[in-house]
């Protein structure tokens, strides 16, 4: 069902019940107060009748019903019957000739029990009112027709229900309406949404200057949009960049053994040209490995293995890490005010892609510094654990500093020297994978501070 018809069907459902409670609650004390009216007037004749008969020195029969006959104006179809305590009838009168009430015992009964009694009999209203006392007492039975009352009755039953039926038919009316105004801001969004590609993600949503719902999602989608075009445009530069990057190698290995099988050549310049070739796939290789990395660190923690890791493990691995790579590097470990409880050293996460994080910036700060100097240390909180990486180098410039994480940017300064620009991106999402953050602080000639903060598993299991 669209939606449109879905709100006028619960906006006219809801008014449905408010009509229809409204009109019954608006009969019903009508009704009711017909009723009383008619029942206190016939309990009024009644009591009338009686005391006119208890005066029977004064007041005889003839003369009452001379009495009740003048009474035809004020009540329709009057009917006056009295019973004496044996339930004989004692006195009778009526409108209609032989216009009766059937009384029967139980009814005389009730009378005296409850002094008064109202019931209906056709379309006659009838009161059963005991008077006197011991038996001197006596029943009146009086009714009569009450054609104004239900007359007015009739007519209220007329209005509500056209009100009713009215009022329905508002209702659909505007909620159609209210409905057509209410999703157009929808369709108007769901139509620009459309006009939005792959090719044309720089169009954006017009937002509403009323600061409301549909304003809010306009801006939503278009902060959406955002990120996608931002999506898009890394993941361009990326392929484009790792093509370049892949391709050098290619062609080098390539153009070399081509040249190498135009003519016969002697053994050690095939062993020059297979040395070449054979530091060229080093470089491919370790490109392809940093790649694979890279996409493995830009999907979800879901993906990966996760286990409990100590982070004062993966730092004291770094100094041998370094030689390994180059005898010169060195690393100083610092461990500031390590807690004595060892769980807060704790972090959910992957071993080998944390290590490859921090490896990255420290093997950036050897490579860039002089001294081929870098020093880590460790320090926590109370919710998170951090890792800094300080370097004495020639630091980052200012107009390079917002880029340092963007896939396979290299300063103009760096160029020269070999790598492939994916470290400290390759480090960024690792860490933001972890649901941790990097930040980075640097000064011209004097040197360059890499923090990363990791949440502790402690803190993540407690909540």
């Amino acid at each position: 069902m669209p939606i449109k018809l879905k709100i006028i069907f619960f906006f006219t459902l809801i008014v449905f019940v408010i009509l229809t409670v409204v009109c019954l609650s608006i009969y019903y004390f009508a009704y009711e107060n017909r009723e009383n009216n008619f029942k206190t007037r016939l309990t009024n004749r009644a009591v009338t009748t009686a005391r006119l008969l208890s005066q029977a020195d004064i007041f005889n029969r003839s003369l009452l019903q001379k009495i009740d006959a003048s009474t035809t104006v004020s009540m329709l179809d009057k009917s006056i019957q009295v019973y004496d305590t044996a339930g004989n009838l004692i006195y009778v009168y009526s409108d209609k000739i032989a216009d009766t009430i059937e009384v029967n015992r139980e009814i005389l009964i009730n009378a005296r029990k409850r002094n008064n009694t109202y019931f209906k009999t056709d379309k006659k209203d009838v009161v059963a009112y005991n008077y006197g006392e011991g038996d001197n007492r006596i029943t009146i039975i009086a009714a009569a027709y009450d054609p104004e009352g239900r007359k007015n009755l009739d007519q209220l039953r007329f209005i509500l229900w056209l009100s009713f039926f009215a009022g329905i038919l508002i209702t659909i009316g505007a909620g159609y309406y209210f409905s057509q105004g209410l999703l157009r801001p929808v369709r108007k969004i769901a139509d620009e949404v459309n006009e939005i590609t792959a090719q044309n993600l720089a169009k954006r949503i017009k937002t509403r200057e009323q600061k409301d719902e549909w304003s809010y999602l306009a801006t939503t989608l278009n902060i959406l949009l955002n990120r996608l075009e931002e999506s898009f445009q890394t993941q361009g530069r990326f392929i484009a960049n790792a093509s370049h990057e892949l391709s050098t190698p290619l062609t080098s290995i390539f153009s070399q053994l081509e040249v190498s099988l135009q003519k016969d050549r002697d053994a050690d310049a095939y062993r020059v040209v297979m040395q070449s070739v054979l530091e060229d796939v080093h470089n491919l290789n370790r490109l392809t490995q940093t790649l694979l990395q890279f996409a493995s660190a830009s999907g979800t923690s879901t993906g990966i293995d996760i286990n409990l890791v100590r982070i004062d493990e993966i730092l004291l691995r770094m100094p041998r890490e370094m030689k390994k790579l180059n005898s010169e590097y060195q690393v100083k470990i610092n461990f500031v005010d390590l807690p004595s409880n060892e769980e807060k050293l704790l972090v959910f996460g992957n071993e080998d892609l944390l290590f490859s994080a921090v490896k990255n910036i420290v093997v950036n700060a050897c490579k860039y510094s002089d001294d081929h100097f870098a020093l880590l240390e460790l320090s926590t909180s109370q919710q998170k654990i951090f890792i800094t990486i300080t370097d004495t180098g020639k630091g980052i410039s200012k107009e390079a500093l917002p880029h340092i994480f963007q896939p396979f940017y290299r300063a103009n300064e760096n160029r020269g020297e070999p790598g492939f620009g994916l470290g400290l991106s390759l480090s960024s999402r690792i860490v933001k994978l972890h649901k941790g953050d990097i930040a980075v602080n640097s000064i011209a000639y004097k040197g360059t501070t890499f923090v990363i903060s990791l949440p502790v598993a402690l803190n993540e299991i407690v909540s």
